[in-house]
C-alpha cells in the first residue's frame, strides 16, 4: 500500500491519511484519540474523495480511523463562537462539505471501532456499508445536548433504519452496542476488534471484483434523489441548530456531556418547536 495524500492540520500531524493498494483506497482519520472533527477535517475528506473520483484505478474506498474512537463528532468545547452566531438561513459550511462527500459516486465501506457519536455517526452514514468491531458504540446524541440532529442524520438514519428506530436513537440520545446496532440494521458486519479493518478491506475487495461501471450505475439507481433529500435535510438542520445553539439548553447539554452527568433542561412550556 502506498500513501497518495496527507492533509495537515494547522500544526501537527496530518488530519487524514489517504493511501491506495490496487483498486482499494483508504482514508484514515488521524486525530487520535477520539478523532473529533472540524470543518477542515470534513473538507479534507471531501477533497480526498474528489481526488479518488478522478482516479480510474480506485473502485472502492475504505473509511477508517486510528486512535481509540472512530469519530466522536465535533468537540463543542473548542468550536468557535461564530458557529453559534451564524445566520439561520445559511447552511453550516461543515454540512455543505458533507454534501460533497455524499456526491462521491464510488462505494464506501466504513471500518468502525470505539465511539461513533453525533456527527461521527453522520460521517459513518456517508458509507454504503459499515463493518464494526464488537467494542464499537453508537449514539445520535444531539437531543441530549439540546440541539436538532445534524450532518444529514435526520435523513440518512430513518432512511436506513426506518422512522421508529431512528426516532428512539434521536429522542433518547442513548449509546447502543455494536450488537444492537447490527440488530436494527445500522451495522452490516460485526467482527472482533482486531479483524475490523481487515474485514472492511475484504468487503471492499469483493465489491471491486464486480464491474465498476455496473456498480456505479446500480448505486446511482439505488440512491436516486438521495443528494437532493440530503441537501434539504442539512438546510433544515442548519436553520434549527442556528437557533438552538444560542439557547441555555445547548449550554447545559454541552456542560453535562463534559461533566459526564445527566443534563437539566428547562420545560419550554410556552415555546413553540421550530416547524
Amino acid at each position: 500500500m502506498h500513501s497518495i495524500a496527507a492533509t495537515e492540520a494547522p500544526a501537527g500531524p496530518p488530519s487524514i491519511i489517504v493511501s491506495q493498494e490496487g483498486a482499494i483506497a483508504t482514508i484514515e482519520l488521524n486525530r487520535p484519540p477520539h478523532n473529533f472533527f472540524d470543518l477542515g477535517v470534513i473538507e479534507a475528506i471531501a477533497d480526498a474523495l474528489d481526488m479518488l473520483e478522478a482516479e480510474p484505478r480506485c473502485r472502492v474506498v475504505v473509511l477508517a480511523a486510528g486512535g481509540k474512537s472512530f469519530c466522536a463528532g465535533a468537540d463543542f468545547n473548542s468550536r468557535p463562537d461564530s458557529d453559534r452566531l451564524r445566520h439561520p438561513k445559511k447552511p453550516l459550511p461543515l454540512y455543505l462539505e458533507g454534501v460533497r462527500i455524499m456526491r462521491f459516486r464510488k462505494p464506501i465501506v466504513a471500518a468502525i471501532h470505539g465511539a461513533c457519536v453525533g456527527g461521527g455517526l453522520g460521517v459513518a452514514m456517508c458509507a454504503d456499508f459499515r463493518v464494526a468491531s464488537t467494542e464499537a458504540k453508537f449514539s445520535a446524541n444531539f437531543n441530549r445536548i439540546g440541539v436538532h440532529p445534524g450532518f444529514g442524520l435526520s435523513f440518512t438514519l430513518p432512511r436506513l433504519l426506518g422512522p421508529q428506530h431512528a426516532a428512539r436513537l434521536f429522542y433518547t440520545g442513548q449509546r447502543i452496542s455494536a450488537e444492537e446496532a447490527q440488530r436494527i440494521g445500522l451495522v452490516d458486519v460485526l467482527v472482533a476488534p482486531e479483524q475490523c479493518r481487515a474485514e472492511a478491506l475484504a468487503l471492499a475487495k469483493e465489491i471491486a471484483t464486480s464491474s465498476p461501471w455496473a456498480v456505479q450505475s446500480t448505486r446511482a439507481t439505488l440512491r436516486k434523489g438521495f443528494i437532493e433529500q440530503f441537501s434539504q435535510a442539512v438546510a433544515r438542520e442548519s436553520e434549527v441548530q442556528a437557533h438552538q445553539m444560542r439557547s441555555p439548553d445547548f449550554k447545559e447539554g454541552v456542560a453535562a456531556m463534559t461533566e459526564r452527568r445527566l443534563p437539566h433542561f428547562s420545560d419550554h412550556a410556552t415555546e413553540t418547536p421550530l416547524a
